[in-house]
């Protein structure tokens, strides 16, 4: 039977390399797959790695059917070995339980790509589905890196460098970005405190008080 398999991790952890290389790897066996993908950075209808590969997809929108989609395609005589739906965070959870259906009545395997939560630490509603669905979850062992070195577990939302925590939950944007709204990914300890690399070389602490030293 064929499988629902999700692949999470922070930005900058190689997701969208790692549905290429998927991709790269089924159709190097003479496989056909359809690939789906919602607001990357590089545009519509495209999926693309930080390392300067892509491949063009399907843009996936609110109002897209996956299940009618995939079935349209069979029906005109299309193959479709493999599904790979790459910033799966920003599919619908009815779009996620399409990617189930046809992992089972289709027995098509899917591989989803996506990261978990938002800058405000708050689980996509996509992601959260791919984790009550999913046969496997999977976080990518190439761990993005905080400014201070340790592992990345956030994505923070920066304007100007400084970190914000208000906001529409979709804002396309990429890291290492130099324009006015970027994206960086921090530690627990630095997005509790604020912390961006920015606001860490002008001396912003962020440090909180002690429970006992307050009042």
């Amino acid at each position: 039977m064929a499988e629902l398999h999700f692949f999470t991790g922070t930005m900058d952890c190689g997701k969208s390399t790692l549905a290429l290389q998927t991709d790269y790897n089924h159709r190097q066996r003479g496989l056909s797959g359809l690939m789906l993908t919602s607001h990357d950075r590089a545009g519509e209808a495209v999926v693309s790695s930080r390392l300067g590969l892509s491949v063009e997809a399907v843009e996936v929108s609110p109002s897209t059917d996956l299940w009618a989609l995939a079935v349209d395609r069979l029906t005109a005589g299309a193959r479709i070995d493999y599904v790979i739906g790459d910033e799966a965070q920003f599919y619908t959870p009815d779009q996620v339980d399409d990617l189930g259906r046809i992992a089972d009545e289709l027995d098509v395997p899917v591989y989803a790509f996506g990261i978990l939560t938002d800058f405000r630490t708050r689980l996509f509603p996509g992601s959260a589905r791919l984790v009550e669905l999913a046969d496997r979850v999977e976080t990518l062992q190439v761990e993005a890196l905080c400014w201070c070195g340790r592992r990345a577990t956030h994505n923070a939302r920066t304007m100007g460098g400084h970190m914000v925590t208000e906001g529409e939950q979709v804002v396309v944007g990429d890291t290492g970005v130099t324009g006015e709204l970027s994206y960086e990914v921090l530690c627990r300890h630095h997005h509790r405190r604020r912390m961006t690399a920015a606001s860490a070389r002008v001396g912003e602490t962020g440090a909180e008080p002690l429970p006992f030293a307050a009042g």
